[in-house]
C-alpha cells in the first residue's frame, strides 16, 4: 500500500503537551463493535466494555532517561551532541540516534555528564550510531540515570522542555522492567481506582515486557509499506503468562491488548492456531491492512501520528476507511492526540 493513504489532517493544537489529571479522566473513543459505530466515552467507562473472563494485557516496561547531551572534541573544535539511546546491544553498548550526526565519525569520543563517555564504534543510516560506553552493566545504568533526561516524544519536546513532572507522568502504573526509551502510552491512563473497578467485574490482567524503542517515532520515509523497514525491539512473554492468556481464550474470554506494544508482542508470539507461546527475543513485526490477527480481540490505544506504522496497525485492526472516519470524528470533537492524549478502544473488525 502507498504510505500517503495513511495521511490525515491534524490541527497542531490537538497535540497534548500534558496528560489528563487524574490519569483516568481522559476521554475514550469507542470504535465498534458494529461497522461505523462510534461512541464518545471516558477511560473510566472502560469496565462497561469488559466482561467476566476477559483479560487485559499490559506492558510493564519502564522508561529510562535515554536522552543524553554531550560534547565531541576534535583538536580545538568542539561540537554539542544529543544522543537518543534506543537499543542495547551489550553490557556497555547502545545503538543511538545522534544529532547532528554529520559531526561524528567512527572512533571519535563523546563526553557526557557525570564522567560518562562513549566511543562511536560504528555509524549507520539515518543518524544512527553504535556507542561503546566507558562503563557497563549496572554501572552504566546508574550513570545514564544520573546523566540522562526523560525522552519525551519529539512532538512534545520541541514545544516545551522536559521537567520533573514528566518523571512520573511518562511512566505507567505497571512500569517495572527498565529498558524502554518511549512509554507504552495506553497504560498511562490507568489508576488504582480504575484497576479495582476492572477487577470487580471479574476481568483478569497479565503483564508482558516489550522495551519500546525510539524507532516508534521515526517517520516512514518509504513510498510504500512494503519498502519500510521496522526497527527491532526486545520483548518477553514467560511460559506462565502464555498459559494464562491461552486459558482465557479456551474459556471463551477476550484478549484486550493495552497498547500497540502489547499487541505487537502478542501477535509475534502467536501461532497460526491462535495459541500464544513463550517468547524471549527481538521482534520487528510490521502490521498493516491485510494482516490476519491471531491473538488479540480488542485494543486500547492512544491516537497516532499520520503516516505512522502505528496508524497502519490500527487500520489493519479495524479497516483504513473506518479509522480515517474515526480520526476525523476525533478531530471534530477535539480529542487530545498522541502520547499524553486521549484513548481509543478498538474492536477487531472480524471479531466484532
Amino acid at each position: 500500500m502507498r504510505v500517503d493513504e495513511f495521511d490525515f489532517e491534524l490541527p497542531e493544537e490537538l497535540i497534548a503537551l500534558r496528560p489528563a489529571r487524574p490519569r483516568d479522566s481522559a476521554r475514550m473513543l469507542v470504535i465498534g463493535p458494529e461497522p461505523l459505530a462510534l461512541a464518545d466515552r471516558g477511560v473510566r467507562d472502560l469496565p462497561d466494555y469488559l466482561g467476566e473472563g476477559d483479560l487485559l494485557v499490559f506492558n510493564d516496561t519502564r522508561v529510562i532517561p535515554a536522552r543524553l547531551f554531550g560534547r565531541r572534541l576534535r583538536g580545538e573544535a568542539e561540537a554539542r551532541i544529543e544522543a537518543l539511546l534506543h537499543k542495547r546491544e551489550a553490557a556497555d553498548q547502545w545503538r543511538a540516534f545522534v544529532r547532528p550526526a554529520k559531526r561524528l565519525k567512527s572512533g571519535e569520543t563523546v563526553e557526557f555528564a557525570e564522567g560518562l563517555s562513549a566511543t562511536v564504534a560504528e555509524r549507520g543510516e539515518g543518524g544512527e550510531v553504535l556507542l561503546s560506553f566507558s562503563a557497563g552493566g549496572a554501572a552504566l545504568d546508574e550513570a545514564i540515570a544520573r546523566a540522562g533526561e526523560m525522552p519525551l516524544p519529539p512532538y512534545i519536546a520541541r514545544k516545551r522542555p522536559t521537567d520533573d513532572a514528566d518523571l512520573a507522568d511518562y511512566q505507567t502504573l505497571f512500569a517495572r522492567e527498565p529498558g524502554a526509551v518511549a512509554a507504552p502510552t495506553a497504560g498511562l491512563h490507568f489508576t488504582p481506582e480504575l484497576l479495582a473497578a476492572i477487577e470487580a467485574k471479574g476481568v483478569g490482567t497479565v503483564r508482558l515486557t516489550l522495551h519500546v524503542g525510539a524507532g516508534t517515532f521515526l517517520p516512514v520515509t518509504a513510498e510504500t509499506t512494503e519498502a519500510h523497514k521496522m526497527h527491532a525491539e526486545w520483548g518477553e512473554i514467560t511460559p506462565e503468562e502464555a498459559d494464562a492468556i491461552n486459558a482465557v481464550r479456551a474459556r471463551g474470554g477476550r484478549i484486550v491488548a493495552v497498547g500497540t506494544t502489547s499487541l505487537r508482542l502478542l501477535e509475534s508470539a502467536a501461532g497460526s492456531d491462535g495459541l500464544v507461546r513463550a517468547f524471549r527475543g527481538e521482534t520487528d513485526i510490521f502490521i498493516t491492512p491485510g494482516y490476519r490477527f491471531r491473538a488479540v480481540d480488542l485494543l486500547m490505544t492512544n491516537f497516532h501520528l499520520p503516516r505512522s506504522t502505528l496508524f497502519m496497525l490500527v487500520s489493519a485492526l479495524r479497516g483504513l476507511d473506518e479509522m480515517k472516519r474515526a480520526y476525523a470524528h476525533a478531530v471534530a470533537e477535539r480529542y487530545r492526540f498522541y502520547s499524553y492524549g486521549d484513548a481509543c478502544l478498538i474492536y477487531r473488525m472480524d471479531a466484532a
